[in-house]
């Protein structure tokens, strides 16, 4: 292995016997022709890649796409099945919850256990010791037994002895989401740097935010296969793809996600060139499969309907491109909404509202709070209706809920078909334009008055 290469996974796969109960488990080992009764199951399948020194590796996967059986391989805490990975140096881990721990020992006991399993001496630990303990910061239950901390106060002290060692690579899964917003602040903090001295760094998290920002590479496995590896935003926004597809088994990225590299307006926003044409089409045999294919559909979407009319696809139009999964923040967008309507509506309501992932309302309106009056829908109409608005809105991701109604008096109307969260927007900031904290830009000016 290359010096300049910390690890080295080489076509690894892992297979696990499922067994139906613990009877058949015991019936095969006992039985005299060794007849299966197990079922295959592959954790990971001929996955390869290095990650070099300096380098921070971040891993994104659906729960059970292999995450941790790939990182427990790397740590050699399990065995591959096929494959081999290789480490080169001292390598640091903070797995499942838990690991590595007496629950019966104090933190202080546990954090000199774990310096003498990766090869340290009581003396050269006992010299880490305050260090480690003002960083885990749990006070007086430093020296009480792990079994009576709780999640976070568990973290704190694995995590401040993982770093503490000086490790050549460090490998991170998911321990960090059960920690305070201030205590994963430090951790990352200290996570880079740990990687701008050279160390490795690997780390598993569900935060697309983290990854973008902490990671140099990102890598998406699905049923433990790598599906991607690359810039961690592009990666990011296919594993979005992948997260809100309503496809069952393995996305095809190269269908559904075709990137215009000609361009450099729409340079990282993803455009779906397969199905604009056909989103005008009124006729009925055309409607099936076109919603779970656009892009950011939502198949965990909550839906309300009483069957008089229904949203059956929409359409996001934007930088010039018509179905796309997000926008430069600032610019203008269009949802042209598609509604068939079973029943006479003589006073018809199109509404939407705009929320941001932690189901936060940003802005939402109708056509009758805009006094815009829409026309008659008869029975069999399929109409289309365009709602546009700007998005002078941070970097992050979106939700959108759209929604048809019948005017009764009221500014929300007789609800006929809502469909919450039903569509995913991300909002991406070019690189020249000023940061700012929070959710919309109020236009911030700053000047120096003379007196």
């Amino acid at each position: 292995m290359p010096s300049t290469t910390a690890i080295s996974v080489r076509n690894v796969s892992k297979k696990f016997r499922l067994f139906a109960s613990p009877k058949e488990r015991l019936m095969e080992a006992l039985h005299p022709f060794r007849k299966q009764y197990h079922r295959e199951f592959w954790a990971l399948r001929d996955v390869s890649f290095e990650v070099g020194r300096g380098e921070t590796v971040g891993i994104l996967g659906r729960n059970g796409s292999g995450k941790s059986t790939l990182l427990q391989i790397i740590c050699s805490v399990m065995r591959a099945t096929q494959g081999e990975a290789h480490v080169n140096g001292r390598i640091s881990a903070l797995l499942e919850l838990g690991a590595g721990f007496n629950p019966e020992f104090t933190g202080r006991d546990n954090v000199i256990l774990n310096g003498a399993i990766m090869g340290f001496s009581r003396k050269e630990m006992l010299r880490k010791l305050s260090e480690i303990e003002a960083f885990a910061d749990i006070g007086e239950f430093f020296d009480q037994p792990v079994k009576t901390y709780s999640s976070g106060m568990f973290v704190r002290v694995a995590f401040a002895a993982a770093i503490h060692v000086d490790p050549d690579i460090l490998v991170v899964d998911e321990a960090l989401a059960v920690g305070d917003a201030r205590f994963q602040r430090k951790c990352l903090l200290q996570i880079e740097k740990i990687r701008t001295s050279g160390a490795a760094v690997i780390f598993v998290s569900h935060s697309l935010e983290t990854i973008t920002s902490l990671c140099s590479r990102a890598i998406i496995l699905e049923n433990g296969i790598i599906l991607a590896d690359g810039e961690p935003k592009i990666v990011a926004e296919q594993y979005l793809a992948i997260l809100f597809s309503e496809s069952k088994g393995e996305p095809n990225l190269d269908i559904t996600n075709e990137r215009v590299v000609g361009s450099s307006a729409n340079q990282g926003i993803q455009i779906n060139q397969l199905r604009d044409e056909q989103f005008c089409d009124v006729d009925p045999s055309a409607w099936a499969g076109s919603l779970s294919e656009r892009f950011g559909y939502n198949r965990h979407e909550v839906r309300t309907t009483n069957g008089c009319a229904m949203i059956l696809d929409y359409l996001v139009a934007g930088n010039g491109c018509d179905d796309i999964s997000g926008v430069w923040s600032g610019n203008a967008i269009a949802i042209l909404v598609k509604v068939h309507f079973s029943a006479d509506v003589n006073q018809p309501i199109i509404g939407f509202e705009l929320k941001t992932d932690k189901g936060v309302t940003i802005a939402g309106s109708n056509t009758f709070l805009a006094k815009t009056q829409l026309q008659p829908a008869a029975r069999g109409d399929t109409k289309i209706y365009r709602i546009e608005f700007n998005t002078p809105l941070n970097e992050g991701d979106y939700f959108v809920d759209l929604g048809v109604a019948e005017y009764d008096g009221s500014p929300g109307g007789y609800v006929l078909d809502v469909r919450r969260s039903m569509m995913h927007l991300m909002i991406r900031r070019k690189q020249e334009k000023p940061f700012f904290n929070g959710i919309v830009d109020i236009g911030f000016r700053f000047t120096e008055v003379d007196c």
